[in-house]
């Protein structure tokens, strides 16, 4: 893993760093289970941006889609899974697998970001915008609790199915997500 000052970032085409976890439902969730399929890994912030929220709605409604392309999704939160029970919302979200990593253990595998400026400038730039979308959607929009941070920066990976890293992107800002058609191009391609 190259080093992007302090912290480690991962690099494409190498497996990507496996887990054993339970989700907030106390579903084992092994990434090795998912051996086969083409998994989107999205690392998200706190249960309560709604940056993130939009993100996991748009992502939902894709859902069926994907599963049909032998695609699974697989979520982290920097929430603890009490609060993410807490959210109708992030209950809602099974059967994609939901796993709360409040200590950012994972986070830091992965390496996710932790960035005062990029998350300072998408609050001034785009966060109005988006709580009012996320408002409509009737999305949960509220403070950080616990060990959650304002500067956690959202990070996706496509893995292909040997759990390749195939795809990384470490955001620019807080709206800043693979596109999905980048997505369903990935889920579309067949192995060799």
């Amino acid at each position: 893993m190259p080093h992007s000052g302090t912290r480690s970032v991962l690099d494409l085409n190498v497996t990507a760093p496996s887990f054993d976890l339970n989700d907030i439902f106390n579903r084992r969730i092994r990434l090795e289970d998912y051996r086969g399929k083409r998994v989107l890994l999205g690392f998200f912030r706190h249960a309560g941006c709604p940056f993130c929220n939009l993100r996991v709605h748009y992502l939902l409604k894709e859902h069926q889609k994907l599963q049909a392309k032998n695609m699974a999704m697989i979520f982290f939160f920097e929430s603890a899974s009490d609060i993410l029970l807490r959210s109708t919302f992030h209950k809602n979200v099974s059967p994609i697998p939901l796993i709360a990593d409040p200590d950012k253990l994972w986070y830091q595998t992965y390496g996710i970001e932790n960035s005062a400026a990029k998350s300072l400038k998408s609050h001034l730039t785009k966060f109005i915008k988006t709580a009012i979308e996320a408002k409509k959607h009737k999305l949960p929009f509220h403070m950080m609790s616990g060990k959650e941070s304002i500067n956690t920066i959202p990070a996706e990976f496509l893995l292909d199915e040997d759990l390749i890293i195939r795809k990384i992107h470490y955001a620019e800002g807080l709206a800043d997500r693979f596109s999905m058609e980048e997505i369903y191009a990935f889920a579309e391609v067949s192995k060799p």
